[in-house]
């Protein structure tokens, strides 16, 4: 089915409240993130894990926030890629759905569903505010994942979706594999493709020749940097659970300079600014998207409360 029902997410008060006095709609915020991906530069994504992790980093200036799968199975206490967070992913989605930033959804590989569950997550996460979804493939059937892909477009045709293959993360990397599977989807509707664990600059300007929709690589510090990879044809760059890993890599060597008698390394936000954070998910932001609140100054940690 593809009647008109299906074409845009349900109206609802979350919607409805997005409709501020600056006019953002959803749609408005689909169409932004779509652009975003066909800029001079590459789109930078961050990705958030909470709330707090979210609406800081859109302070910082990012228009776009994606969430990782790691990172809130993780904050959770659930194992990652095991269709264990659905619940709280869609939780998550709508505390942040309705925030001064575009929103992209990590979706697992939609939670282990058939496409018609897939595809009615996808018109809750739209619902939510998400105009983005990203779905892997885990090297299961291509035609699988192809069909949640068209379910999706059939369901939420507007909401971005970033079709994941696992063919250098869980696989060899093997070339015409990778072009099999990402064509596949291509066929199916993604709007973008995503190709995380390749970083060889040589292959990421052969497959960029053989796509027809924008390539998401995610970062690796020891891989091209963001320029290089905008150079190489990338149109996005995720940062996948890197932030949330380093956060907890702070934290743990924190508590270790504490416990060896040295004064905390590092800079942290103040009681002060992280309430702040809280604050302004509590009121209507959608229609200060342009209005984007103060950078936070982050004060050394030893300086703080």
């Amino acid at each position: 089915m593809n009647d008109s029902s299906q074409e845009r997410p349900t109206e609802t008060g979350t919607e409805n409240r997005r409709r501020g006095e600056d006019g953002f709609t959803w749609q408005a915020g689909a169409t932004s993130f779509s652009a975003l991906h066909h800029a001079d530069a590459p789109l930078l994504l961050p990705n958030a894990w909470d709330h707090a992790s979210a609406v800081a980093l859109a302070a910082q200036g990012f228009e776009a926030v994606g969430t990782t799968s790691l990172g809130v199975a993780a904050a959770a206490g659930l194992p990652d890629g095991t269709a264990a967070t659905r619940e709280v992913t869609v939780r998550l989605a709508r505390q942040l759905g309705g925030g001064t930033f575009l929103l992209s959804v990590d979706a697992e590989d939609g939670y282990g569903q058939g496409p018609d569950d897939v595809a009615a997550l996808a018109r809750e996460l739209a619902a939510a505010g998400a105009v983005g979804i990203n779905l892997e493939d885990r090297l299961a059937s291509v035609q699988l994942h192809a069909a949640k892909i068209a379910a999706v477009k059939a369901a939420v045709p507007d909401l971005f979706v970033n079709a994941r293959t696992d063919t250098y993360w869980l696989g060899d990397g093997g070339h015409v594999e990778t072009c099999r599977r990402l064509d596949a989807y291509q066929q199916a509707g993604s709007d973008g493709v995503f190709v995380p664990g390749l970083s060889d600059p040589a292959r990421i300007t052969t497959l960029v020749t053989t796509l027809d929709v924008p390539l998401n690589i995610l970062y690796s510090p020891l891989g091209p940097t963001v320029a290089q990879l905008g150079d190489l044809g990338v149109r996005r760059v995720s940062l996948g659970s890197l932030l949330y890993r380093r956060a907890l890599g702070a934290a743990l060597g924190t508590a270790a300079d504490i416990r060896a008698g040295r004064p905390p390394r590092g800079v942290a936000p103040t009681y002060t600014e992280i309430q702040a954070l809280s604050a302004e998910g509590s009121t209507d932001a959608w229609h200060h998207r342009h209005h984007r609140v103060p950078v936070p100054v982050y004060r050394s940690l030893n300086t703080g409360s």
